[in-house]
């Protein structure tokens, strides 16, 4: 099959070429903004004087019925076209004949292509937007129904001080809700249209690129065609912006992972998304989670593989720019499956509350003794040194903190009374942490309170 640019070459490609540079078996996902970004500049050609009123008009019915064939699956892709461009481009030459061949006026592939790419990504990033919102607000919800449950914070996976469950979720929400501004962030980059750059110097017709732009709801324009044409900052951006977000789902699927084993029993994951063992009758894996967990491995692996084959790459358009598409396809449908399921699992949880009890007390309160201290006015250092004797005291006697007498603890120190014990409670714990941000009742229904109206609930 002739190809569009043979005029050239005196050979015909090599069948190993044609396998090897093709990229349509993965960039035909593009094939809907190809068609998008066509008629825009059809448009903008009839405006430049390019093409009369009549042609424009039969050039867009014709691709508005190859839209349709796409999307119904009957067209036809070709391998040895190279890519959907030039699919695309070929088919309407063979149904318009010369008037087919006026399309690439005032265009390359490589201003198509940038556009492309960015019309698809204004459309995922909103899909991606959509699921994190969704994900936030079954943090909200779980957050609401826990706000009553007490549990063991952990830092260096050591039981560290009591906080309220629901705390636990809006932190994650909020973690949620930075990766959502991140993404808003992006979006402002990349909504910049690059068609009308040509191949790197501009085009020699009179295109309005503001019309171009508003006939495909792009902001702004790119300003320099070297610029346009060269650049994939905005995949390397979304890359890394939907790496994060895998991090941040992977270590949310850890703490639900180790909740869940024998030993914490925290929670209790719903039945129908786990699986079990083909020899260990009694298991009930957690297969959603450590899939979700287990794929941050592969965002990132796109985002290095993305920002190597950028590294050291002269200006401006190179062909190694071809592989910027499957690791961004990777991972956008990477997330988006992560999301979701992330979603799932949330919304089946259920809280042991008996188990966060057993855990939440003994030692995970002695920050409470060394406070109590400083408020009778020990300073704060010596009230630390206190409080750990006392902890190694009831190692060494075998004894939990809330076997200890008051008789024992004035052993330490004089300033301890009766009321000491009103505070070695793991609610009462929490509550004492009223600090904006904190983890006591009044503070965390405040925070669910202004979740609900940022998330609009």
């Amino acid at each position: 099959m002739e190809k569009p640019w043979s005029g050239r070459f005196k050979e015909e490609t090599d069948k190993f070429v044609e396998e090897f540079t093709e990229s349509v078996s993965f960039d035909r996902r593009l094939a809907l903004e190809d068609i998008e970004g066509d008629i825009a500049h059809v448009k903008t050609l009839q405006k430049a004087g390019v093409l009369t009123r009549e042609e424009a008009e039969k050039l867009i019915k014709e691709l508005e019925n190859l839209r349709k064939e796409i999307i119904s699956g009957k067209f036809e892709w070709k391998k040895e076209l190279e890519d959907v461009h030039m699919n695309i481009e070929a088919e309407l030459i063979n149904r318009l004949g010369n008037l087919g061949r006026k399309l690439h006026t005032a265009r390359s592939r490589n201003d198509q292509v940038a556009t492309d790419e960015k019309l698809f990504l204004k459309k995922k990033l909103r899909e991606v937007q959509s699921l994190l919102k969704r994900l936030r607000v079954t943090l909200v919800n779980l957050a609401e129904k826990t706000v009553d449950f007490v549990m063991p914070a952990y830092t260096h996976l050591q039981r560290a001080q009591p906080v309220r469950v629901a705390h636990y979720f809006l932190a994650y929400r909020e973690i949620f809700l930075k990766d959502a501004e991140r993404i808003s962030d992006l979006y402002r980059r990349l909504d910049e249209l690059p068609l009308g750059s040509g191949a790197v110097a501009g085009v020699d017709f009179p295109l309005d690129r503001f019309f171009t732009a508003r006939e495909l709801n792009f902001n702004r324009l790119t300003k320099n065609s070297i610029y346009a044409t060269a650049e994939r900052d905005f995949i390397a951006e979304t890359l890394f912006v939907l790496a994060l977000i895998g991090q941040h789902l992977s270590r949310l699927a850890e703490d639900l992972i180790i909740w869940n084993t024998e030993e914490f029993g925290f929670v209790d994951l719903p039945d129908k998304l786990c699986t079990g063992s083909s020899i260990m009758p009694q298991k009930k894996n957690p297969d959603v989670l450590e899939l979700i967990r287990g794929k941050t491995g592969r965002l990132y692996g796109n985002l290095v593989s993305l920002l190597t084959t950028l590294k050291a790459l002269p200006m401006a358009y190179n062909r190694d720019l071809q592989e910027d598409k499957e690791p961004l396809f990777d991972s956008l449908d990477t997330i988006v499956s992560s999301l979701e399921g992330m979603i799932k699992v949330l919304e089946g949880l259920s809280i042991r509350e008996h188990r966060l009890k057993e855990a939440s007390g003994n030692f995970l309160l002695i920050t409470d003794l060394a406070n109590y201290l400083v408020e009778k006015g020990v300073p704060f250092r010596t009230a630390h040194h206190i409080a750990g004797s006392i902890v190694a005291y009831l190692i060494e006697k075998g004894k939990l903190l809330e076997e200890i007498t008051l008789e024992e603890l004035k052993q330490f120190s004089e300033h301890f009374e009766e009321d000491v014990f009103k505070i070695l409670k793991p609610e009462v714990s929490a509550d004492r942490k009223k600090v904006y941000g904190g983890t006591a009742k009044e503070e965390v229904l405040r925070q669910i309170e202004v979740a609900k109206t940022e998330e609009g609930l």
